[in-house]
């Protein structure tokens, strides 16, 4: 297998194929947060959760968020450490413990950041995770190249902006490739 570039992932979208087998990531969007020998984590950033709010998460940390805050919901991360919260979010806000991406974008993992959305002092924009989508060494390439996964170029408005119905559409018509046209899996001789 060729070597692929230990930063090449980070900061891009990774969005599944549409003959995905695998459920936990079938019509999914997943933003890259790193990426190396040590394996890859990423957020899945088009899956909401339906059976907990921001609300249900702040209460038992003794946050007391704002009552408009109360429809912003929570997304799947990915189907490893589900208890686990991160927070993608715009690049102005950085605080100890903030990880920067790229120029616009961080993930956050403390409770200060939570504090802070529920106060109206958090960044601009963000989208709070439960959990997160994981691989180990060299598996995401061998599902790279087995055609599992799309790599797109993040899109700061798909991930804050674009309805959840919409972003896995959207993120494949921006890769300008004709799916059609693809060969969905490798060959075994």
């Amino acid at each position: 297998m060729g070597a692929i570039d230990n930063n090449f992932l980070i900061g891009k979208f990774l969005v599944s194929m549409p003959d995905m087998d695998d459920d936990r990531f079938k019509e999914t969007v997943v933003y890259m947060c790193t990426h190396g020998k040590d394996g890859a984590v990423g957020l899945i950033i088009n899956k909401k959760l339906t059976d907990i709010s921001f609300f249900d998460l702040a209460v038992p940390l003794d946050i007391k968020p704002r009552p408009d805050l109360e429809s912003l919901g929570l997304y799947q991360g990915g189907p490893l450490d589900k208890i686990r919260g991160f927070v993608l979010h715009s690049s102005e806000y950085f605080k100890p413990g903030t990880f920067r991406i790229d120029k616009d974008i961080a993930v956050s993992s403390s409770v200060d950041i939570l504090t802070d959305i529920a106060k109206g002092q958090g960044p601009k924009q963000n989208l709070i995770a439960l959990g997160y989508a994981g691989w180990e060494p060299k598996q995401l390439e061998y599902e790279l190249m087995d055609n599992r996964w799309l790599v797109v170029p993040s899109d700061k408005d798909l991930i804050f902006n674009t309805p959840d119905e919409f972003k896995w559409e959207k993120a494949i018509e921006e890769s300008n490739i004709d799916l059609s046209r693809m060969i969905m899996r490798t060959g075994h001789a």
